[in-house]
């Protein structure tokens, strides 16, 4: 990973790629632990986590680690997951968050000077081109490695640096015990949904 000690850095995760990109690697992200890697790796100015969240349940599986995150040094941006029924009669739901990350990333491209954006998905490679265009570095964070690859190709190609989630595995992973939000549900939901 190519990182310079004097960057100022800031930290972009599209909860429902990032989870399901673990997932298909067959681990579990420690937050705490991704935040210390990434905070020794320049000036970290600040961690975005953004996910849809369902309204209408007494007790979302993904509140508990919405609130850790939230009280442990994340920025946390959330909207209600959307249900609709699809042309088949089928219930779905959407959660989208790429709007609300791509403004933050340009808003915060004034004011650092390394952008990482912890997602594979490929609607964002204007996104990464953009903020090179104003002199900032970008890295993305995503896998290759699970059966499809997690990280479209055009994206990958465009980040200064792609950083292979597996080689992270050692350093993020959660050591045993239950992890926060055991039960992600509503991240699979929505990883299904917006995939």
């Amino acid at each position: 990973m190519l990182f310079y000690p004097q960057e100022k850095l800031a930290l972009f995760i599209d909860g429902a790629n990032l989870y399901g990109a673990a997932k298909g690697l067959g681990f579990d992200i420690d937050y705490r632990r991704l935040l210390e890697l990434f905070a020794h790796k320049g000036i970290l100015v600040r961690a975005f986590y953004y996910t849809a969240v369902a309204d209408d349940q007494e007790f979302s599986p993904l509140r508990p680690l919405v609130d850790w995150l939230d009280y442990n040094g994340f920025a946390v941006v959330t909207k209600p997951l959307k249900e609709f029924v699809d042309s088949q009669g089928r219930r779905r739901v959407k959660g989208n968050m790429d709007i609300e990350l791509a403004i933050d990333v340009m808003n915060m491209a004034e004011i650092v000077d390394h952008i990482v954006i912890f997602s594979g998905d490929g609607d964002f490679r204007r996104l990464v081109e953009a903020a090179q265009r104003k002199g900032k570095r970008v890295s993305v964070v995503s896998t290759t490695r699970t059966q499809p690859p997690m990280v479209a190709d055009e994206l990958r190609r465009q980040a200064d640096n792609f950083i292979e989630l597996d080689d992270l595995k050692a350093s993020i992973m959660r050591e045993g015990g239950q992890r926060v939000g055991e039960h992600h549900r509503d991240e699979d939901m929505q990883s299904s949904a917006t995939g």
